[in-house]
């Protein structure tokens, strides 16, 4: 058959936060179907079996029809590619490892143009799915091959290159949890809760609570167990050696077996255990030395490996470890039976998989080969063992078994060193015992310590761990609401919003928060202007909300930075909406009428917080009508006290309204009226007159967040304005 056109992309959109589609990030595609317009999926031969061969888990899809098997119904009955393409690269994002569920596509005014979007939090890998769901959904309609896991690995390479790692990404989910708002600061695991100066930063399992210096600490194991002693925690006794010959020295004054490990190693690189022959504490010598600065040399304490997860002075979790061997059969050889022993679907390269891959070339392993006289090409007998590591394999969970006098010693080391977040590495023979009863010591204090162990254990429960490091950094309260939040004003529309943005920022400064705002005329802080150029978009509202200063933000958008960018925060305390204005210049997206306007608008309104409040022009039918989407309390604000919707809204016990009655302006709560003062004596320094309007949008705003009228009043009188272009 003749071969169609590709489908044509003719531009995508990464939109980083909420928009026009959702709450979360997603790309925007725009296709070009061209003549597959005419073809939709039930009138290709072949190509719905093509399709559903390659993915056959489409059928979970419930897509429209809502149950099992919807999106199937779809095909059968005809839908249109660009609907397909959506669900294609949803299924490859889930083959991939990433749940996705989130899609969306819509027609727009232009025959056979449509808008495609799916949810992904990484733009990279958004791309990438989206060039092999386009090629493979080509594939399909022209009947071409089509290899699905070259695809698939792509997606899955770039999300082990652009995600977060699995500790961080476990605590930012448990931010989420607590609806908490994250920024992701760089291509790394650096990452912001909160907004303002109500965040708190992470570095995978470190904070911005953990001491430089107490690091330090613990990255000095041989200073560490000096403090530890002193301090009555029991520690193996030790010594920093230099060479191979003192290692040997050494071990023989503390007393067979010893340990030898580097002195600031990490994940137990360099460590190796029970060693009694001077060529076998030579070789760990050599071993140890090029993973750290020293190398240790303490006595062996027979026991098992434990590590143990210490947040905020408690402990959240425990594994402990087990030795790495395989069994001969007579036949294979070492490395084969290794082989074997790396398919466990645990083991793997990757952060995302608890255990790694055996490696026969590893130091380590070489060394405990050499010990037992075997080699990789050895044919390991019927019955017999070959120990192949014996540390760095805990990941059996065992924190309901921890006896409070393990989980005190592990506490007492944290603080000791001067650690929020530690992992305590530790032998014990029984976790359940008392520690020094059983000859327990701690061997070693680990700052920013792997949480994956604790999350996918191998045997037992997963364990909270990110949410206990979240609660350690944000407190829990009775409502549990506003965790890492400042109050955020969000401001859309067109008419004078750079000067209410400013006015409503003056207003917080004077209530006691250092205010920062982002606007159309510059950015501000505490009211200094600290940047000249238009910063009502997403890199503006950006750098607003890292910044510690700001106890509280006031932060300006357009409708066309909603549709190219996506709002910079996921939600604000007060949404305000000024007018419907200025559809004409966004025929671009689509907007060619008020209707469209309205949804682009909209978005302000439906990331108000439950406990917040939008301010919305009663004057604009259009505006009035958001009400119905605030998840939080009504303002209006009206040029007029005869507006039938403020008296409607004010025939409420409860409903809020500022408006202006013979040229006073008047703040009602239901039936209470308050005269704020008259137009001409709200006016700016030197008997200027703001637009009303505008100056109605502010004071309602300021009203909203509960700053008392007296001082909303004085504040416009002392706000010395001077519109500045950007």
């Amino acid at each position: 058959m003749a071969k169609f056109k590709d489908i044509q992309l003719l531009r995508t959109t990464y939109l980083r936060g909420p928009s026009v589609w959702t709450y979360r990030p997603v790309l925007e595609v725009w296709l070009d179907l061209g003549e597959l317009e005419d073809h939709p999926s039930n009138k290709i031969p072949g190509f719905n079996a093509r399709l559903t061969s390659w993915l056959p888990d489409l059928v979970e899809h419930h897509c429209g029809v809502g149950e099992r098997g919807g999106f199937i119904q779809r095909l059968e009955g005809g839908t249109w590619m660009g609907h397909v393409l959506e669900h294609v690269i949803i299924e490859l994002l889930n083959l991939a490892g990433m749940p996705a569920e989130f899609g969306q596509t819509r027609e727009i005014s232009q025959r056979g143009v449509y808008r495609m979007v799916f949810r992904c939090p990484e733009e990279a890998v958004a791309r990438v799915a989206l060039e092999h769901g386009h090629r493979l959904i080509m594939a399909a309609i022209n009947d071409e091959p089509f290899d699905l896991r070259p695809a698939i690995q792509a997606i899955k390479t770039a999300i082990n290159d652009r995600y977060l790692g699995p500790s961080t990404g476990c605590i930012v989910d448990a931010a989420s949890e607590r609806r908490i708002p994250h920024i992701r600061l760089n291509d790394g695991n650096l990452v912001q809760l909160g907004y303002g100066a109500a965040q708190r930063r992470i570095w995978t399992a470190e904070s911005d609570q953990t001491s430089a210096i107490a690091e330090g600490i613990a990255q000095d194991k041989d200073f560490t167990k000096r403090l530890l002693t002193a301090c009555g925690v029991p520690v193996p006794e030790g010594q920093v050696v230099d060479s191979p010959e003192e290692a040997w020295d050494v071990a023989q004054d503390i007393g067979f077996p010893v340990t030898v490990k580097p002195s600031d190693g990490n994940h137990a690189r360099g460590v190796t255990l029970e060693l009694s022959r001077e060529a076998d504490i030579k070789a760990a010598f050599a071993l140890a030395q090029p993973e750290g600065s020293d190398v240790i040399v303490e006595k062996f304490i027979d026991g098992i490996e434990h590590r143990l997860l210490v947040v905020g002075g408690k402990v959240a979790a425990a594994t402990k470890g087990e030795t790495v061997s395989v069994h001969g059969n007579g036949r294979s050889t070492l490395r084969e039976l290794v082989d074997v022993l790396n398919q466990d679907p645990r083991r793997g390269p990757e952060q995302e998989y608890p255990l790694d891959w055996i490696n026969l070339e590893a130091g380590a392993v070489k060394l405990e080969l050499n010990r037992q006289q075997v080699s990789p090409d050895s044919v390991i007998p019927q019955g017999q063992s070959v120990l192949l590591q014996r540390n760095g394999n805990m990941a059996i969970d065992c924190t309901d078994d921890v006896h409070p006098d393990v989980a005190y010693y592990a506490s007492l080391a944290a603080k000791i060193v001067g650690l929020d977040i530690a992992g305590m590495d530790m032998i014990l023979k029984d976790v359940s015992k008392p520690m020094k009863e059983q000859g327990g010591a701690i061997l070693e204090v680990n700052a920013g310590p792997g949480l994956l162990m604790h999350l996918k254990p191998t045997s037992g429960a997963p364990r909270p761990v990110g949410m206990a490091i979240v609660d350690h950094l944000f407190a829990r309260t009775e409502e549990d609401t506003g965790a890492g939040r400042i109050p955020l004003v969000g401001i859309v529309g067109t008419r004078e919003n750079g000067f209410i943005s400013r006015l409503v920022g003056w207003l917080l400064q004077l209530s006691g928060k250092l205010t920062g705002v982002a606007c159309s005329e510059g950015m501000f802080l505490a009211n200094r202007q600290t940047q000249k150029i238009n910063t009502a978009n997403w890199a503006g509202a950006h750098r607003l909300l890292t910044n510690r200063l700001a106890e509280a933000a006031v932060i300006e958008t357009t409708a066309r930075s909603i549709l190219d960018e996506g709002l910079a925060y996921d939600r604000c305390l007060v949404g305000v909406v000024t007018d419907m204005d200025g559809y004409e210049s966004l025929a671009d997206h689509d907007v060619l009428d008020q209707e469209r306007m309205t949804r682009v608008l909209r978005t302000q309104i439906d990331v108000v917080l439950d406990e917040g409040a939008g301010v919305l022009n009663a004057d604009i039918a259009q505006v009035a009508d958001l009400a119905r989407l605030c998840d939080g309390e009504v303002l209006f604000y009206s040029t007029s006290a005869d507006n039938p919707l403020i008296a409607e809204h004010c025939s409420k016990p409860e409903g809020r309204a500022v408006f202006v009655r013979k040229q006073q302006v008047v703040l009602a709560t239901g039936g209470n009226e308050r005269v704020l003062g008259t137009l001409d004596a709200l006016s700016l320094p030197g008997g200027r007159r703001p637009d009303t309007p505008a100056l109605l949008a502010a004071i309602a705003t300021a009203w909203s967040m509960d700053i008392a009228p007296d001082l909303i009043a004085a504040g416009i009188k002392t706000f010395e304005y001077t519109a500045t272009a950007a």
